[in-house]
């Protein structure tokens, strides 16, 4: 396997893999979500907002499917085993007028763990885990929370799965992983990719080796 380099040695990602149809939506805003605490892999479920996004990321592919003449059907619908990620998928696929639980799980797409931190906002270890939130801040993609995962773990996990799509797919997972996995499609630098804006409300197309928003 590649071996993903830490930030602090300043390099790109390795593009491993140029689907011809990758389609990826986050999950929906859950409380954790809305006050800042590190979720990670706890099973945190949607709150209305995240339900509403969930429907309206489902009517907004099923409008992109309906432009480009492209039959869901055709598709391989995958998502993260974790409550608020199936949720959204079930939403999106009821928005589409499909039959609601006709997708796959991936254990691979789970959300980065936070381990220890799970719960808690960076304000609440501030007095308690300065040390280590310095060290988060000088390499957030090398660093590792107590028990967790770091972004370059994160990396070799999804890489592993990103090199296995064969066919055109709609993923369904969560922020971290869309940040890994754009990176080793765009073949982005380690100092970007851990700061990658995620919106919960949008669509990522990627296609013609670039990601769009729809």
């Amino acid at each position: 396997m590649t071996t993903i380099q830490s930030a602090t040695e300043p390099g790109l990602l390795p593009k491993l893999h140029d689907p011809e149809l990758l389609i990826f939506i986050r999950h929906g805003q859950t409380d954790w979500n809305a006050e800042g605490r590190m979720q990670g892999q706890r099973d945190i479920p949607l709150n209305r907002i995240g339900e509403l996004q969930a429907t309206g990321n489902g009517e907004r592919l099923g409008a992109f499917f309906e432009r480009e003449n492209i039959d869901p059907a055709t598709l391989d619908f995958v998502s993260s085993p974790l409550g608020r990620t199936r949720a959204t998928m079930e939403r999106l696929r009821q928005a589409m007028g499909l039959e609601v639980a006709t997708y796959r799980l991936e254990d691979q797409l789970k959300e980065i763990t936070f381990g220890d931190w799970e719960g808690f906002t960076l304000e609440d270890l501030a007095d308690d885990e300065q040390d280590k939130l310095l060290h988060r801040k000088s390499d957030k993609w090398g660093f590792v929370p107590p028990k967790g995962e770091s972004y370059r773990m994160l990396a070799e996990r999804i890489g592993v799965w990103l090199k296995t799509v064969d066919r055109p797919s709609v993923v369904v997972s969560h922020g971290g992983v869309y940040r890994v996995l754009r990176g080793l499609l765009e073949g982005l630098d380690t100092v970007t990719v851990p700061r990658l804006d995620v919106p919960q409300d949008k669509v990522f197309v990627w296609r013609n080796s670039r990601f769009e928003e729809v």
